[in-house]
């Protein structure tokens, strides 16, 4: 890139694997000053993969955005996510998500239903944003009347833990922490058949958690729960239609659906990347990172790094199964990927099934922050 890499500029933020290449061959040990705080970039697999299974040196203490936060719940380092991590487990074990099938089957048929005689639609705002959402709201025992003020919340979390000032959405995000705190206490007071009433009365030896502790738990998996899967579907659409042939051996073979999955988290993430705080300064080949600094652990990046990957920049449904870091890796490994994964499975069968003609009408409008990526906007036709 003429003038380095820059991940908030105009065409980095419209496609972010523009700057891989430079990231990979001429800076693996990036830094940035035009953020407060600078934060280092690491994009190479193994320096990434490295990273993130060593906890020691590179802590989730201080918050996994760019900015430096007290650690909180699922976020923050073991034994206090083991801890929580523990509480929740055993609802996302590919059991408990397994027996969620017939739901998310049922929900992708009723939001198609809705497009019945529609020529031209969002796919976002008519079927990636409200399935996860939904389910999750159904998992967490969450009223789920009213997806649009949830999903602007959501939208707003992940706006400000990527701002550099989060001030701006403290009011909104104050409602949403009021709203899931609300519930929390309904829930103690009379427990119903939903995740937050399981949480409200788990322990681990002895100990359960205060509402105040739940609360961040709760909005985590709401957040998460519904994200991260939008992201993943618009993603893997947008690239299937890109590519015409893609979507149309699809349509003839959708035994490939779950290849075509693993391609899309390797070669699209949801999230282009996490941070840690190093705990000491570390040596590395590319350059030095000081004690106390931000770093982006760049798992789209990594995901293209030729060392790693046969043809990299290639969007292939013959490609062997890989260990992508789309989901993370370590302790921190993503506790929602077997949902994600079953929900984006079923829309994509949903999808092929009842709209084998659907093509893009546009490439529609990404989300924010910067470090996420996925379709805000979608529109198609068919």
């Amino acid at each position: 890139m003429k003038n380095g890499y820059n991940p908030l500029s105009e065409e980095v933020w419209a496609e972010p694997s523009i700057g891989y290449r430079h990231l990979l061959e001429e800076e693996p040990v990036h830094f940035f000053e035009a953020f407060d705080p600078p934060f280092y970039t690491l994009s190479r697999f193994a320096d990434v993969q490295a990273a993130l299974l060593d906890i020691e040196t590179y802590s989730s203490e201080w918050g996994q955005g760019p900015r430096f936060s007290p650690p909180g719940g699922m976020l923050s380092n073991p034994p206090q996510h083991t801890f929580y991590r523990g509480l929740v487990q055993q609802a996302f074990t590919p059991r408990a998500i397994a027996e969620w099938g017939e739901r998310i089957t049922a929900l992708s048929e009723e939001l198609l239903d809705q497009r019945t005689g529609t020529q031209a639609w969002d796919l976002h705002d008519d079927y990636a944003f409200p399935l996860p959402v939904i389910v999750i709201s159904e998992m967490l025992g969450v009223p789920g009347d009213d997806l649009q003020k949830f999903k602007h919340w959501s939208d707003i979390t992940v706006e400000a833990m990527g701002a550099e000032d989060p001030t701006p959405f403290a009011a909104e995000m104050g409602e949403l922490a009021a709203y899931l705190l609300n519930t929390i206490r309904q829930r103690r007071a009379e427990p119903q058949e939903d995740l937050i009433s399981a949480l409200v009365v788990a322990e681990q030896d002895g100990k359960g958690l205060a509402d105040e502790e739940l609360l961040g738990v709760v909005n985590q998996l709401f957040v998460g729960g519904n994200e991260t899967t939008t992201s993943l579907i618009t993603n893997m659409i947008w690239r299937l239609l890109q590519d015409r042939s893609l979507w149309e051996r699809l349509v003839q073979d959708p035994g490939l659906i779950d290849i075509a999955i693993e391609e899309s988290l390797r070669f699209d993430p949801p999230v282009l990347g996490l941070y840690r705080t190093t705990t000491r300064e570390v040596e590395m080949e590319g350059g030095t990172i000081p004690k106390d600094a931000k770093v982006m652990m760049h798992y789209a990046a990594a995901n293209r790094d030729p060392a790693t990957f046969e043809s990299p920049n290639d969007f292939s449904l013959d490609r062997e199964r890989s260990r992508h870091l789309g989901f993370g890796l370590g302790v921190h490994f993503c506790l929602g990927a077997p949902l994600a994964r079953l929900e984006a499975r079923i829309a994509l069968r949903t999808l092929l099934q009842r709209c084998p003609d659907l093509q893009l009408l546009g490439d529609g409008e990404r989300i924010a922050p910067f470090f996420l990526w996925g379709r805000r906007r979608l529109p198609v036709t068919g």
